[in-house]
C-alpha cells in the first residue's frame, strides 16, 4: 500500500487499532482505520472538513465520528497509550517540567 504524506504509517494504524472504540450498533458503518487516517489527514493537513478527499468517507462522516471520539475520550486514550509507549522505549524527553501542568500558562500558574 502506497502511503500518502499525510496519512498513519502501517505501524502507526496497528498501534491505535486496539484502541479503536467498538459500534455497539447493528447496521454496517465505514471502516474506523479508513476514518481514523482521514481526521489525522484534515488535522495534518489544516484544512476545512469539507474538503477531506473522498477516499476518507464524507466529510459529514469523519466529521460525526471526530466530534463522538473527542467527546468519549478516544483521543485522550490513544494519547496517553502513545506516551506510555514511548516511555517504555526511552525515546522521548518531554518538554513540561516536572510538576507543572502542561495545559498552565505563566498567568494561570502565578
Amino acid at each position: 500500500m502506497i502511503r500518502r504524506r499525510h496519512e498513519l504509517s502501517d505501524a502507526e494504524r496497528e498501534f491505535v487499532g486496539p484502541l479503536r472504540p467498538v459500534s455497539l450498533r447493528g447496521r454496517k458503518r465505514l471502516d474506523d482505520r479508513k476514518v481514523l487516517v482521514g481526521i489525522v489527514w484534515k488535522v495534518r493537513t489544516g484544512t476545512a472538513w469539507r474538503d477531506v478527499p473522498d477516499r476518507y468517507g464524507t466529510w459529514a462522516a469523519l466529521h460525526t465520528r471526530f466530534r463522538r471520539w473527542a467527546l468519549d475520550g478516544t483521543f485522550e486514550r490513544m494519547l496517553r497509550a502513545a506516551r506510555a509507549h514511548e516511555d517504555e522505549a526511552g525515546d522521548v524527553a518531554w518538554l513540561v517540567p516536572v510538576g507543572r501542568s502542561p495545559g498552565l500558562g505563566r498567568s494561570e500558574a502565578a
